[in-house]
């Protein structure tokens, strides 16, 4: 039997792998800092401990996620895709602003199928609005 070549989508998901594995082995490296850094903090007082964060912060957080995630769709041959249109695209279906977990699942986990709806739709709509082409 011959080996049938490797298409397009298998080499992205694969490259994907790769990535997730170097990101994994990198956690593994910053979660045995981190277990060692909480060792030496607990003799810190409680308001020291952890802050939360401010929302700049999160701003520049979620910012950085949408442009991962613009970068993934790049490697898969969507090249205008930004992180505006990542965020636009995943904030267009809240009605109000749902818990952070939520928000980072919900651009992880964005699929291009899902993003290309998205985006034929809302020019769709901005056709219909303006009265045509």
């Amino acid at each position: 039997m011959e080996a049938m070549p490797p298409d397009a989508d298998d080499e992205a998901e694969e490259a994907a792998n790769v990535e997730i594995d170097a990101a994994m082995s990198s956690a593994e490296a910053g979660d045995e800092a981190a277990a060692a850094e909480g060792a030496a903090s607990a003799a810190e007082p409680e308001a020291v401990k952890a802050d939360a964060l401010n929302d700049q912060e999160l701003n520049e957080m979620i910012e950085k996620i949408c442009c991962s995630k613009a970068e993934e769709f790049h490697m898969l041959g969507y090249e205008s895709v930004t992180g505006k249109d990542i965020w636009d695209c995943v904030s267009a279906q809240y009605k109000q602003i749902p818990p952070l977990h939520r928000i980072v699942n919900d651009i992880l986990s964005l699929k291009p199928t899902a993003f290309m709806n998205w985006m034929t739709l809302s020019v769709w709509r901005q056709s219909e609005r303006g009265g045509g082409l």
